[in-house]
């Protein structure tokens, strides 16, 4: 493997000295399109956040930032990440309002509804299957939990297709390949945003409890 596609390979799990590097330009490289997604979310401020691919931290604080009373949970699938993203927000740890560690999304190791909002930034990529995935935070969301999605590539800019054939095991999905697997999973509440000059998109999905239909709300009464 050439020096260059060791780099960009690094983006998906860093690790060593390359994954070092990487981790710490990912604050400042994606501070813009996450201030952009952030800004979307709701205003009423969540009991417990689940940031999910924390990547260097930036995003953890700035959730912490925006939502002054509320706990967030960090993970991410790589140490040198874990570690980054610590040192980054070792005030709010020291505090008790911040709690980050090592997980898997596709398998997440933690409480059924117990979060009122999961943020995930420029990570899906990466994602063994959104369905799979998806499902975890569905199940880890309360009801009328948001789940936020942000990423750089809209699925069809031809600068992020080119990376996916450098980057192994990248995939850039379009708003319309992510809403039906947010769909698939059971959120039925979703909005999509796109950035008027960028390929950026956010997608907004709110756990919500199914309604029942006509012969369930006769049975109830």
């Amino acid at each position: 493997m050439g020096i260059i596609k060791r780099i960009f390979n690094q983006v998906s799990k860093p690790e060593g000295l390359l994954g070092n590097m990487m981790v710490r330009g990912m604050n400042s490289g994606h501070a813009r399109l996450s201030d952009w997604g952030l800004r979307h979310l709701p205003k009423d401020e969540p009991d417990e956040i689940l940031e999910i691919g924390c990547g260097g931290g930036r995003n953890v604080g700035e959730l912490l930032k925006k939502y002054p009373s509320s706990k967030v949970t960090a993970i991410d699938y790589s140490s040198v990440s874990v570690d980054k993203s610590t040192k980054y927000n070792k005030k709010a740890i020291a505090s008790g309002r911040c709690v980050v560690k090592q997980g898997d999304v596709s398998a997440l190791e933690l409480p059924k509804e117990k979060y009122a909002l999961a943020t995930a930034f420029e990570t899906i990529y990466f994602w063994p299957g959104l369905e799979r995935c998806f499902a975890e935070v569905f199940r880890v969301l309360e009801n009328d939990g948001v789940f936020l999605i942000v990423n750089e590539s809209d699925g069809t800019d031809s600068a992020s297709l080119k990376f996916e054939k450098i980057i192994d095991g990248m995939k850039c999905y379009t708003k319309e390949e992510i809403e039906a697997a947010l769909r698939h999973v059971g959120f039925q509440e979703i909005v999509s945003y796109h950035h008027q000059s960028n390929p950026w998109i956010a997608v907004l999905a709110i756990k919500s409890e199914p309604k029942p239909n006509t012969m369930e709300k006769e049975l109830i009464r």
